[in-house]
């Protein structure tokens, strides 16, 4: 067991890079997962995470002291682990994690969520979450939005990163024109009931950024636009609220 007590140790360093820096997770492919149930998650599905690092006064803490016993683990002064900033209320636990290899390219016949710059991390997180839950097996993001391996999107997600394909930087307006399968967008002009919309197969559906919504390119190149009935007075939903609105509309469907 290895105390680190100053930020000027290498290892501090590097943690504060990935903390940081989305360009030096994508450089080293690594990330930092904050919380038992996250490495529990990534190590059910990827196998053992790289480094464990225990915040000092955790080590009393019964959950995490009984995690690591039998582990080798570095210990990170307390204030060296607030200082990293990952979530606002840290866990005590961290881990630095290889990033999981996605696959080749986006399927073109498979169900998918599409994110159009969709910038705090929460959202990003509960989207993807909702997206695991619903059954879909992929998640495309357009450039501009917040990064899906950060750690805060990481702690938003509760574990889906790692039953997911997630491609990053993708030209949305290509992937739709390409899809095999119908490409469905929350708007107002134009657009149907939820509930009275027809499709049928694989469905794509996009959902825009906080206040701007989906892009107007993406609203003209979608194959359905629909809108969900709110009669309590209110005039939109939170992106990531419509979304579960949406997708397990289509999952109830599939089940009926």
């Amino acid at each position: 067991m290895k105390l680190i007590q100053s930020r000027d140790n290498p290892f501090f360093k590097s943690l504060k890079r990935l903390a940081e820096s989305g360009r030096e997770r994508r450089k080293s492919g690594r990330t930092l997962l904050d919380g038992v149930h996250l490495v529990e998650a990534f190590e059910a599905a990827c196998g053992p995470v790289e480094t464990l690092v225990v915040a000092e006064s955790a080590l009393a803490a019964g959950e995490i002291a009984h995690y690591v016993e039998g582990r080798e683990f570095i210990v990170l002064a307390d204030v060296l682990m607030r200082d990293l900033g990952l979530v606002d209320t840290p866990s005590g636990l961290l881990a630095v994690a290889p990033m999981p290899a996605r696959s080749a390219a986006p399927d073109l016949h498979q169900d998918a969520v599409l994110l159009d710059a969709v910038q705090d991390p929460g959202n990003v997180g509960t989207l993807l979450r909702t997206a695991a839950a619903a059954g879909v097996k992929q998640v495309l993001l357009a450039p501009g939005g917040a990064s899906p391996w950060s750690p805060k999107v990481l702690r938003a997600g509760q574990g889906a990163h790692f039953v997911l394909a997630i491609h990053e930087e993708v030209d949305l307006a290509a992937f739709m024109d390409g899809f095999r399968g119908v490409t469905a967008v929350t708007c107002l002009d134009g657009a149907t009931s939820l509930y009275e919309a027809k499709w049928q197969g694989p469905l794509a559906w996009v959902f825009g950024a906080e206040g701007q919504g989906v892009s107007a390119e993406l609203i003209a190149a979608a194959r359905l636009r629909v809108r969900i009935p709110m009669p309590g007075g209110v005039e939109s939903l939170n992106v990531a609220a419509a979304a579960a609105v949406c997708l397990f509309e289509m999952v109830r469907r599939k089940l009926a």
